[in-house]
């Protein structure tokens, strides 16, 4: 044998047992699992981030709790509901004022990301694009999938990014948040339909979470008029059901026969059913679009205490157009640190353009009086 094969089968005898020592360091779980799944970082939700303090501010959750458990006909748990619960498809029909043949119930908006993607994307083939900073969901469901990330960022004001339509090119799913989160900037509607039109070839999913606070900006009016337009909503902001998971796609009918091939059995729990139609009643209705006008107003208040303290101490805020408002702070290690000592519980960001910044959600008017009171607290004459 020559030197040389000596030394490329000792090469590989190395790699190959460096290997087996690799495999045995490894749980059953981690060798039988997907290969990617054992790099990915799941999202970092409030939950998972934990914090402790008396003001939680941290997940833009409703302060109000308006479910009358007393009027809930819970008298046939004992059965498995409706995958799409009649009722509960027309009140949000009746509400949003899109067909009832267009809409889809799941599990919040996030299981609406996922059956999107399960639907249309073949794994390790096919991508997604997302314009960030934005809802982490989007892309930590595609690497959940083997889904690729076409990952652009928003221009320097937030709005789509120049040249956006060839660089998404061949996505089969373009996701847009609108309002934005965490950023809580709009997207003006003509310059979204600009977009559904330069991508006819691909699903342009409208993330409109938090479209109640700001009405005016939805495309859910343009169902009718693009078959590759989709819209995601929420009953977990406005609506103050975060603990139900109650979510709904808005699409033309034929994407929805497709998604509805994927869904499981049974996405609506009875109980989570009858929450929903309950605040999707016309007095639930009318009570949400109080209950968002006491938050905006709340909203504009604790806004007015971010910028007089980022006037003085530097930084700046971003004008709010869902229940939340970021600011960005020159010394953003202060500021939470006068937070963390105060019991609130905010969120920061490891995404290098947020570094600096914190995002705030909006609360009742006790807890944004402390707030306001905190950052005047601040102030230097």
């Amino acid at each position: 044998m020559s030197q040389v094969s000596s030394m490329e089968n000792t090469a590989e005898s190395t790699v190959f047992a460096a290997s087996k020592l690799t495999q045995s360091a490894l749980t059953l779980a981690e060798r039988l699992a997907r290969p990617e799944l054992l790099d990915l970082v799941p999202y970092q939700s409030a939950r998972r981030l934990g914090g402790q303090g008396d003001i939680w501010i941290n997940a833009n959750e409703s302060p109000f709790n308006n479910v009358d458990t007393a009027a809930l006909d819970l008298s046939k748990l004992n059965r498995y509901p409706e995958c799409q619960p009649p009722a509960l498809i027309n009140a949000y029909s009746e509400y949003s004022g899109v067909s009832a043949s267009k809409i889809v119930a799941s599990r919040g908006a996030d299981e609406a990301i996922e059956l999107l993607i399960r639907a249309f994307c073949i794994p390790g083939v096919d991508s997604i694009a997302c314009f960030g900073p934005t809802y982490g969901m989007y892309a930590i469901s595609a690497n959940t999938f083997n889904v690729g990330v076409k990952a652009l960022n928003l221009s320097a004001e937030y709005g789509l990014p120049a040249n956006y339509a060839e660089d998404v090119r061949g996505a089969k799913l373009v996701f847009i948040c609108n309002p934005n989160n965490p950023t809580g900037t709009v997207i003006d509607k003509a310059i979204i339909e600009q977009a559904i039109n330069a991508l006819p070839d691909a699903l342009v999913v409208i993330d409109e979470a938090y479209i109640e606070f700001c009405p005016e900006y939805s495309v859910a009016d343009l169902l009718e008029s693009y078959p590759n337009l989709v819209v995601l909503r929420t009953l977990s902001k406005a609506f103050a059901l975060a603990g139900a998971r109650c979510g709904f796609m808005l699409a033309n009918e034929a994407v929805v026969e497709i998604i509805m091939r994927v869904i499981a059995p049974y996405p609506v729990p009875l109980p989570v059913s009858e929450v929903a139609t309950q605040a999707l009643s016309s007095a639930g209705v009318a009570r949400m679009k109080n209950q968002v006008r006491e938050l905006n107003q709340q909203g504009k208040r604790l806004a007015a205490a971010l910028n007089l303290y980022c006037e003085q101490w530097g930084g700046y805020v971003l004008k709010p157009n869902g229940n939340y408002v970021l600011a960005e702070f020159d010394d953003v290690t202060k500021v939470a640190a006068l937070l963390q000592g105060s019991g609130v519980v905010a969120r920061a960001y490891k995404d290098p353009r947020l570094a600096k910044a914190i995002r705030f959600s909006f609360s009742s008017e006790a807890d944004t009086d402390r707030l306001v009171a905190l950052f005047e607290s601040q102030r230097v004459e």
